[in-house]
């Protein structure tokens, strides 16, 4: 008897994604009915600038901001592929001018201003705009006496820019400082990962710090840090948990009550402040 031999077929593309904590296969679509979050070990997976205003902020109340400010390439930066390129490439990826989205909201009902990183354009990395945008969606928050919230999932300065990605973490810092002095109140929710310069700098200035569970925040990467002290880290170093019991961030809120946790806070601030 002659065996026909039939071609397997092919799996379609994206239908699994694979936790990257626990290296389950998930159900692509069970993982964003999920907000994102491992159903197995519930690792909070990083999600764009978009579905985090989608999950976060009232139904239709985000209004966006400062939409009119693109980045440059200042200094002709060229790698393996141009800087400018890699712009244009992330801007038709994510349909965003750069890795900020800032503007007002409401959260729980409670109106804010808000900024967003997107982590997938260019690993939410902070060059000129988003330095520019925290600093004016700060400014924003001051002229119409609401309080800020910061979303951050960043690998920190965009080096594409030099010194001038650097600058910006002196002008956020300063932006909120002023803030704060003249009666501002800013959240700082921090997710996986945010690294680099936008850990130094605005992500750990605010009055509040929160961190997603098992999120990546720190400075300078853990393997990075092992190989220059070379010594053992200790379990769990650089994540939210580790952070919490070091006195380094004020709270742990899981994505799926951080809009009820964070209307809590900021309605609790408002009444303090008034």
């Amino acid at each position: 008897m002659a065996w026909r031999l039939k071609k397997k077929k092919d799996m379609p593309s994206g239908l699994w994604s694979k936790c990257s904590s626990c290296g389950s296969m998930i159900y692509t679509k069970e993982l964003a009915a999920n907000l994102s979050v491992c159903p197995n070990c519930g690792f909070h997976h990083t999600v764009d600038g978009r579905r985090r205003i989608e999950i976060t902020a009232d139904p239709g109340t985000f209004i966006e901001h400062f939409t009119d400010l693109r980045p440059s390439d200042r200094l002709g930066f060229v790698d393996k592929v141009p800087y400018a390129e890699k712009i244009e490439k992330a801007q038709k990826k994510t349909g965003n001018a750069d890795a900020l989205l800032a503007g007002t909201a409401a959260i729980g009902g409670v109106p804010v201003v808000m900024a967003v990183l997107d982590f997938s354009f260019m690993g939410g990395s902070m060059g000129e705009i988003v330095g520019e945008k925290i600093a004016r969606a700060t400014e924003l928050a001051g002229q119409r006496k609401l309080p800020l919230v910061i979303f951050s999932a960043s690998g920190g300065a965009r080096m594409h820019e030099g010194a001038i990605s650097l600058m910006q973490m002196a002008k956020t810092c300063s932006a909120l400082s002023l803030f704060r002095e003249e009666g501002g109140f800013s959240i700082s929710v921090m997710t996986n990962p945010t690294t680099g310069g936008v850990t130094a700098s605005f992500a750990s200035v605010c009055d509040i710090l929160i961190g997603e569970p098992g999120a990546l925040i720190g400075f300078a990467g853990p393997r990075v840090i092992q190989n220059t002290i070379r010594q053992e880290l200790p379990e769990g170093f650089q994540r939210a948990e580790f952070l919490l019991e070091k006195g380094q961030i004020d709270k742990i809120i899981a994505r799926d009550v951080m809009r009820e946790e964070l209307a809590k806070i900021l309605r609790y601030a408002g009444s303090y402040i008034d």
